[in-house]
């Protein structure tokens, strides 16, 4: 009985250092070097790019099982900046983005699928304007390792995707401007108890 009883102890305290060991690490966004961009369609002449400047939230990433992962990012509206102040004051209108009525855009990540060695399709719930669809973001983990300036522990990503901003009742300047927005995301993030504060 006592052997019986130190195996299943034994093979308890095993398996709880195996759980404990692979759940995932939550990150926190090192501001000063995570982008928000998109790009929209300007009446067919060029691709113009805005960015969104106030953004928080987290992510988890379990790095030997990425499918184990998850993100929860809200984005404030009004941080919107097209290089321009009338051009930014018409985006924040409800021609656009309505920013008094919906000052937030929230991404939720609700499945994961490995793609490659690096990569991963990440489908969240997208919403924006009051409206929830899904969205999928096409990820490269692109170097996790230790930052040779600070010595903390610093994981980078880049994302793309793309939307149809009709879906979620964005119609203005339609059918003369594409609806489809193309997002990239540049993203450099640390574990919560260790993210960088604005470090080169």
């Amino acid at each position: 009985m006592n052997r019986l009883f130190s195996f299943v102890f034994g093979l308890a305290l095993l398996t709880g250092i195996a759980t404990a060991q692979a759940e995932p690490v939550k990150y926190e966004f090192d501001k000063a070097h995570t982008q928000v961009l998109f790009f929209s369609d300007h009446l067919g002449f060029s691709k113009s790019q805005g960015e969104f400047h106030e953004y928080d939230g987290y992510f988890t990433f379990d790095e030997a099982n990425p499918a184990n992962s998850m993100i929860d990012v809200t984005i404030k509206t009004a941080s919107i900046d097209m290089d321009m102040e009338k051009w930014d004051d018409h985006m924040k209108n409800k021609d656009f983005f309505n920013v008094e009525e919906y000052p937030d855009m929230t991404f939720k990540s609700t499945k994961i699928d490995v793609t490659g060695e690096h990569t991963a399709d990440i489908t969240g719930d997208f919403t924006m304007l009051g409206q929830t669809h899904p969205v999928v973001l096409h990820v490269m983990h692109n170097k996790s390792g230790k930052h040779p300036m600070n010595g903390k522990t610093v994981a980078g990503f880049s994302a793309t995707a793309s939307l149809d901003r009709t879906q979620w009742g964005m119609t203005y300047g339609t059918p003369m401007m594409d609806p489809n927005i193309e997002i990239r995301l540049e993203v450099e993030a640390s574990p919560a108890e260790a993210a960088p504060e604005g470090d080169e």
